[in-house]
Parts: C-alpha cells; structure tokens; sequence
C-alpha cells in the first residue's frame, strides 16, 4: 500500500482594499475543515520585473526616456473606446 500525501495550493493577487467577508468565504469553502496558512507580503512589480537583465535595462531606458521627454508615445483615450 502507498500512501500519497498531496497539498493544495492557491495563490490569490488582490489589493487589500478588496479583502471582504466574500472573500474569507471562499477561502472557507476551498479549503473546509483543513488548516491554512496565510502569508501577506505587498508586491513590488519593479523588483519583479527587474530580475531578468534584459528587462532590467528596458525598464531603466524607459524611465530615462521619461525623464527626457524622449520616445514617448501619445494615446487618445477617446479612440479606445
């Protein structure tokens, strides 16, 4: 006999503002009688995003291009809708 010890994982991104009674039960329902662990840590895109070089650099241009006043591009919100 093999005996397969499996856990369940989820992973929810959501700015604190949201977190509401909704919420709490679903985490309720998800996970019923086990017991959770709950980790809140705020999320730093930049960093995120800066751990590729490649990426690194396209974000430090693009700052710099703001700073500048250069390779900006203009978008009339009135054509997206």
């Amino acid at each position: 006999m093999t005996l397969q010890l499996m856990s369940m994982q989820s992973s929810f991104r959501l700015n604190a503002r949201d977190l509401d009674q909704n919420f709490l039960e679903s985490l309720k329902t998800l996970f019923q009688d086990k017991e959770i662990e709950i980790i809140v840590y705020d999320v730093d895109e930049t960093a995120h995003l800066s751990q590729s070089e490649a990426n690194r650099q396209r974000l430090l241009q693009a700052i710099k291009n703001v700073e500048n006043g250069t390779n900006l591009i203009e978008v009339n919100l009135e054509h997206l809708e």
